[in-house]
This record gives structure tokens, sequence and C-alpha cells, in this order.
């Protein structure tokens, strides 16, 4: 999706993205990011966080298998859409929708495991996610999924602006050596179907990380 290079992603920004995305329908038929079932899959089920739910693909899927979810975004939208499914997919009462500034906000707890999938917050991405990394229990997880930054990607038309982006090596840089073990950090290519049936390529960054106990 592209974004233009002069806009905040504030409450504004988001609340129009997700009004303009169609109807709730179709919420129900995004599929969650294929990085969560191949990093967390194995994991087992406690407390998670989803930072930036958008419409809950990932929230629900984690509450199917066994996690108590927070999941949480800026957008009442979002979330109106993201209740819907969690609801149709019957694990409404495992996740708790809070509509925050993920900026600003504060959980006032630790999650054992804590996912971010291409939440583009107001403030700097990296800053973003060191700041969603600190609500990690000791021995929990970290899995990040963002858009990766290329030069020139942005040009093309689908890529988000330098400042929605991050690579591998500026997340890792973020992460102290003697509070984590960085078990993945890759920069990938995949085909995701866009409206239309048009065929985008995404590139991705997709860190997981393990805090020390």
């Amino acid at each position: 999706m592209a974004h233009g290079p002069d806009h905040a992603f504030d409450r504004e920004y988001w609340e129009r993205h997700w009004q303009q995305s169609g109807g709730p329908e179709g919420a129900h038929d995004v599929p969650p990011n294929p990085y969560l079932d191949r990093e967390v899959g194995g994991l087992v089920p406690g407390t998670a966080l989803d930072a930036g739910c958008g419409a809950g693909a990932e929230a629900v899927w984690l509450a199917a298998r066994g996690w108590e979810v927070t999941a949480v975004d800026i957008s009442a939208e979002a979330l109106g859409r993201a209740a819907g499914r969690a609801a149709a997919s019957g694990v409404g009462e495992r996740v708790r929708w809070v509509e925050a500034d993920l900026g600003v906000w504060d959980p006032g707890t630790r999650f054992d495991l804590v996912t971010t999938h291409y939440a583009h917050p107001a403030m700097p991405q990296l800053d973003f996610y060191e700041r969603v990394a600190g609500w990690v229990s000791p021995g929990g997880t970290l899995l990040i999924v963002g858009h990766l930054h290329s030069p020139g990607a942005a040009g093309h038309g689908h890529g988000p602006p330098a400042e929605a982006s991050a690579t591998g090596a500026g997340i890792v840089a973020r992460l102290d050596g003697a509070e984590w073990e960085v078990v993945v950090a890759e920069e990938r290519q995949r085909m995701l179907t866009g409206p239309g049936g048009r065929e985008v390529e995404l590139h991705d960054v997709v860190v997981r990380a393990a805090r020390r106990g």
C-alpha cells in the first residue's frame, strides 16, 4: 500500500484509512500474517499483546490457539471490525480490545508475547519497536514484522516511506544483547494478493527475540 510521505501516522490518518478500506465484512477475509505461525506457533500460550492490531487477524489467530490477548489500536473503526471478527470466530472472550495511541499508552504489565505487524505509529519506527520490546516479560518473546527499508522502494507506488520502515540490523541494534537473545533477524520478500486479484510484492523485515529470564 502506498503512503504519502508528508502525513503523520496519527489517529485521524488511521481512522480515514480504515473507513476507506471497505466494509467490515472484508476484515474477515484478511488472513493472519504468515510469519506469526512460523515464529510463535510452537510457543506455549500465555498472555499476548498485539500492538497495532488493525482488523484483528493476528489477535484472533492467537486467541484461537489459547492465548489471552490484549489487542491495541489507535483506530476505533479498526477495533470495531476486529471485535466482529473475534466474535464470529468464537474467541471474543479471549481478547481485550484497547483503543489507544501506542506512543503514549502504558499497559501497566508485561506479556509472554509482544507482537506487532506492519504497525506505523506517529513516533519514529525504531523508537516504537524499542518501546513495545519493554513490555515483554523475562523469558518472553518479541516478534516484529515490519516493512523493510530499502532505498527507492517508496517511489514504486506500493512501498512505505522511509519513516515507516526499518532494517533487521536497525531493529537488532535497539535490543541490548545483555537482555535479549535474537533468534531470527531476516529480510524477506513474499507475494500477496491484493484488491482485485492484483499481486503485490512485499519486502518484509522479521525479528524474533527472547528476553533473557
